[in-house]
């Protein structure tokens, strides 16, 4: 089994990573680390792990993006069971028996959700927290033929479904999607896609404030409108009427990047003193306004 860890200024979680790996109950793996620009001196990190643990290192010159890097480390791997393993994961000890388990007995995409770790901020009290548990509730319910809305960063598959389906979508260059993408293209070989509660796993890694989120969402919006004209898809948001889908397109309107980033840090301030359930539609009101803001702006061809 190959391990495929993408990397960019990670030498803070790199360390976890390997201690995790270093008390699974399977020792018949590799992981193969792809760092897109060593921005922290991660190497020295990954080369003193590779002392103890099987552990190689891919390192690029100049920021490429995670397409990139997944693309670099599948090719580069080893393993007839290939499992992508962000840097900020805390995998427990069953983690590379489970996986390589799921593949024993038929052709299937396996996904582990994530259990995000929160320093104690304003936005994880008021939103973080119960958004995740919300998340991990409604994955495990929703439409089998749905599942590949969760590949991300704990999956897995054969190497012969991988040369299958082919590398990552390097034109997802800025934040999310191409993960989904790649799921979405699996799904379509008629392969099922399962996610297996097995395979939760600590990530140390989330955004913790309001400010952090709503730029990861406007990236993600960018990014998920570049994947619905990609396939020729129908934002399903187009159809809905409501107050809040009124109030959230409003906002939308007066974003861009750097406004995005502003009005997130003025609700992680103002979250601190009020009541839970306000401050937490204030923070929703945010993530989907700067969500759809990213939309608009990729629709209307501008680069993010």
């Amino acid at each position: 089994m190959s391990i495929v860890v993408p990397s960019r200024g990670g030498a803070g979680h790199l360390p976890r990573l390997f201690e995790a790996l270093a008390r699974q109950s399977l020792d018949d793996w590799e992981a193969v680390v792809v760092l897109d620009g060593d921005v922290d001196d991660s190497s020295a990190v990954v080369r003193l792990a590779a002392k103890e643990l099987p552990v190689r290192l891919v390192v690029f010159d100049d920021n490429q993006g995670r397409p990139a890097a997944l693309n670099a480390g599948f090719r580069a791997a080893k393993g007839d069971v290939l499992v992508r393993c962000d840097d900020d994961m805390v995998p427990g000890p069953n983690y590379v028996e489970n996986h390589a388990r799921a593949h024993e007995e038929r052709d299937v995409g396996v996904v582990g959700l994530v259990r995000n770790v929160y320093p104690d901020t304003s936005y994880a009290r008021a939103y973080g927290r119960a958004w995740d548990a919300r998340y991990r509730r409604d994955a495990y319910r929703v439409d089998p033929a749905e599942t590949w809305r969760y590949w991300a960063g704990n999956c897995s598959v054969t190497r012969r479904l991988w040369e299958r389906v082919g590398p990552y979508d390097t034109a997802f260059r800025s934040y999310g999607w191409e993960d989904v993408d790649w799921g979405y293209r699996l799904s379509r070989t008629g392969v099922p896609i399962v996610l297996d509660p097995r395979l939760e796993t600590e990530h140390r890694g989330p955004a913790a404030t309001t400010a952090a989120r709503a730029q990861r969402a406007f990236y993600a919006g960018a990014a998920k409108r570049r994947f619905d004209s990609k396939h020729g898809m129908v934002p399903a948001s187009g159809t809905q009427r409501s107050a809040w889908r009124s109030a959230v397109m409003g906002l939308q309107l007066g974003l861009d990047e750097k406004r995005v980033t502003r009005l997130g840090r003025a609700v992680d301030r103002a979250a601190m003193f009020l009541p839970r359930p306000l401050a937490h539609k204030a923070v929703a009101l945010v993530v989907e306004a700067s969500s759809e803001a990213g939309q608009r702006i990729s629709a209307a061809g501008d680069a993010i």
